[in-house]
């Protein structure tokens, strides 16, 4: 784990931000900076320090996992926080707004105001800075990436091969997070999606009661959590023999992603690359069908930076991972979903999914 690269990093954004510290709130974030993997803590960052804040609890675990990190255990209120920032000499604080809730701002403010001594300190607002730092993954992390994807490919062809009638849509699924957790996946990195029929057409549609018959499709969403970063792959199959619309939706479908993953090129914005699929589903017939961005980015965050959709202007660059995932949904009919995850290699995407892209159970 690149650790000391990433605190360079971040400190190069600094002077952009007029800040000379950064608290980091975020949970990921904080992982990602530091290694720790507590459910309660926050990092400061300046120039020549970093420290990790924790509890009793963590104390022994952080100087465990967090090495580059000085640990100074905390308790009650905030009362710690301008005690640090006056013995650390600096006076402009970035924070994550996107994390921090008001109220904890809020606190966070009258701890300064309630301080006697020292210098004013300012808080400064750093939005989702860090989460776009983190858009660019390391080799260490597309190894992480890269397994986990294996995982849920397996998965997915060990478990579709046995859906058959009768089944519902939580055996299905339940039998793909039994399969991932036995290859070595740590947890699931979001709740799976198995849509059955009619529910296919709900894009975010969890596994229910539902049971699958002969003759329809089902979507499986799904993803596998390994050391903590995630996959995400989605597939369509048929139950039966495909009939002619599932065809020619799926081969609509496939075309887009297919497409998409041809056609990148560099200096290629999200906007770019969701307007290569919007448009081949577009000219079918199907455009107000397709309701969600092409893609997103993946790592730590299931969901993160890049972004893949209408009006996302970020220049996607090399060593960014994201989904290519265009999918159509009709109301009373179903839906057809198929997703990938890519690496950008010199400027073109790398596809890293190798489940089937059609797989109709018996």
């Amino acid at each position: 784990m690149k650790i000391a690269s990433r605190l360079d990093k971040l400190r190069t954004l600094f002077s952009e931000h007029g800040i000379d510290a950064i608290l980091i709130s975020s949970a990921t974030n904080r992982r990602y900076l530091s290694g720790f993997v507590g459910s309660a803590g926050y990092l400061l960052i300046t120039e020549n320090d970093q420290v990790l804040y924790t509890d009793f609890r963590y104390t022994e675990q952080a100087e465990s996992q967090a090495p580059n990190f000085k640990t100074e255990r905390i308790s009650g209120p905030l009362a710690w926080f301008p005690e640090q920032i006056n013995a650390l000499g600096v006076n402009r604080v970035g924070f994550e707004s996107n994390d921090m809730s008001v109220s904890t701002y809020s606190q966070f403010g009258r701890a300064l105001s309630d301080y006697q001594g020292g210098t004013e300190v300012k808080l400064i607002d750093i939005g989702d800075t860090i989460d776009k730092l983190r858009a660019v993954k390391d080799e260490d992390e597309i190894a992480l990436i890269t397994r986990a994807v294996e995982i849920t490919d397996q998965a997915f062809e060990e478990v579709s091969a046995i859906v058959e009638p009768g089944m519902t849509e939580e055996q299905v699924s339940w039998e793909l997070e039994k399969s991932m957790r036995e290859q070595g996946a740590e947890g699931l990195a979001f709740e799976t999606i198995v849509g059955a029929g009619v529910n296919g057409a709900l894009p975010h549609h969890l596994a229910d009661q539902t049971v699958i018959r002969d003759g329809e499709s089902v979507v499986i969403d799904m993803g596998a959590q390994f050391d903590g970063y995630c996959a995400d792959l989605t597939r369509t199959i048929f139950v039966g023999e495909p009939d002619k619309k599932f065809q020619q939706v799926y081969g609509i479908v496939l075309d887009a992603q297919l497409q998409a993953e041809k056609r990148v090129r560099p200096g290629m914005t999200g906007e770019d690359i969701d307007a290569i699929s919007r448009d081949i589903i577009s000219e079918a017939g199907f455009g107000d069908n397709f309701g969600h961005s092409l893609g997103h980015g993946v790592g730590l965050d299931v969901h993160e930076y890049p972004r893949v959709g209408p009006r996302a202007k970020e220049i996607i660059e090399d060593g960014m991972v994201f989904t290519i995932e265009p999918g159509i949904y009709l109301t009373n009919w179903g839906g057809v979903r198929i997703e990938d995850i890519v690496i950008m290699e010199n400027g073109h995407p790398k596809v890293i999914s190798r489940a089937p892209k059609i797989k109709v159970a018996n």
